[in-house]
């Protein structure tokens, strides 16, 4: 198979002048837009970047891969890092009681309680559903009509998947992404004080509510029901099990974990296969492409751009020795455009074959729900553009002011067949 003809985008380099003094808690409009440029003068010229506070920035696929790798000298714990930031405060709680953001011994019992629930074989009876809720979605974009592909597509498959996996009603589950999006967008590098008001407040709520949920299913769940909720709840009851609080805050990071990303992954992937209909003509006349075609999507977009790290020990990159102690920013985004390992990175291929790319994290945090997220956005992606196979946006997409996560607030479409 060829490279397909009509590539996604072309980046260019930032100017040196651009970057100078870069800063991930000061960044300026256009980074927000899109910021490859900046990622790939800083991977060319200075893959080991410096930040103002002291952090260092890592921008090269190899570095990543090592770093993810090494759980020895490189930590996921967010104590030391989140104490200033959050100071004795619930989103402090949270967010230092996250899988993504702890080691072992928290992160092997959270891990361990949820992995067999999340297994491909065991997530197979879910890909009927996922159809069934796209079709209806579809069902309701009537043909030639202008819709937002965020608001009236991408974010209602991953909330009600996530959520039926975590036993929420249907009818309690408007409140999940207001809470979700005010908890997450706490971990951008920088936060105005109302923000993280905000994410405090959604915190709390969202523990008042998962007590109760939590209660109600303890007093309805069977011996054999395996959902995430029941198996979690068993957890707590087993030697060497979760904490309840440990319970009630892995349920919030696998809703927040399990809607947000994805939301993002079939949005982005709408709007870059809106602009190539030569490969989504491929793609419709030949679906068994759609697997390939999805992890292209996340390695150009990943959803999540940002990741972070704390030495433990002393280290060296390049031959410049690191202290220990010293924050590590993984810059996801950069790393999967590096073009040792991407030829012609920036370039969206059907024929790349087997490659490694970030998405998901790396290492023993890879991401549990990563099948989830493939199944989700395989199914979207593939109904979509089957039903509308020239889907134009009507007028420009609005990007999430986001470094961390990369996806959109709107994204006007209208839905040709």
């Amino acid at each position: 198979m060829s490279v397909v003809p009509d590539t996604y985008e072309r980046i260019e380099l930032a100017s040196p002048e651009t970057i100078r003094g870069f800063d991930l808690r000061r960044l300026p409009d256009a980074f927000y837009e899109n910021p490859f440029p900046f990622y790939h003068r800083m991977r060319r010229d200075t893959p080991v970047r410096r930040m103002p506070d002291g952090s260092i920035l890592l921008t090269r696929h190899a570095d990543l891969d090592r770093i993810y790798r090494d759980t020895k000298t490189f930590s996921s714990d967010k104590k030391i890092e989140f104490k200033p930031k959050f100071g004795d405060s619930l989103l402090y709680e949270h967010h230092t009681t996250s899988l993504v953001f702890s080691d072992p011994p928290l992160h092997t019992r959270v891990r361990r309680a949820i992995v067999g629930a999340l297994a491909p074989r065991a997530l197979k009876p879910l890909e009927p559903q996922v159809e069934r809720i796209v079709d209806s979605l579809i069902a309701d974009i009537e043909p030639g009509s202008e819709f937002d592909a965020v608001e009236q597509f991408a974010i209602h498959l991953p909330i009600e998947i996530i959520s039926d996996l975590l036993c929420v009603p249907r009818n309690e589950r408007e409140p999940l992404r207001g809470w979700s999006l005010a908890i997450l967008g706490a971990l951008e590098p920088e936060i105005p004080k109302e923000k993280f008001e905000w994410g405090n407040r959604a915190v709390e709520e969202f523990l008042v509510y998962l007590k109760e949920l939590v209660a109600r299913r303890r007093a309805e769940m069977t011996p054999s029901d395996d959902d995430i909720l029941s198996r979690l709840i068993r957890d707590v009851d087993a030697e060497d099990g979760l904490m309840h609080e440990e319970l009630l805050h892995s349920c919030i990071f696998i809703l927040n974990a399990g809607h947000e990303t994805t939301t993002n992954l079939i949005a982005s992937g709408v709007n870059m296969l809106c602009d190539m209909p030569e490969t989504t003509a491929m793609l419709n006349d030949d679906p068994s492409l759609w697997p390939v075609a999805i992890e292209e999507i996340l390695r150009l977009e990943s959803p999540n751009q940002l990741g972070n790290r704390r030495a433990v020990e002393a280290f060296e990159i390049d031959g410049e020795r690191f202290d220990a102690g010293t924050q590590i920013t993984l810059c996801i985004g950069a790393a999967n455009r590096d073009p040792a390992v991407f030829e012609n990175p920036d370039s969206f291929r059907l024929d790349r074959g087997r490659f490694t790319h970030f998405a998901f994290a790396g290492g023993p945090h890879l991401c549990a729900g990563m099948t989830v997220a493939r199944i989700e956005g395989r199914i979207a992606l593939s109904k979509i553009f089957s039903a509308f196979p020239h889907l134009r946006r009507t007028r420009p997409a609005v990007r999430s002011r986001r470094a961390r996560f990369r996806g959109f607030d709107h994204l006007p479409m209208r839905a040709l067949a």
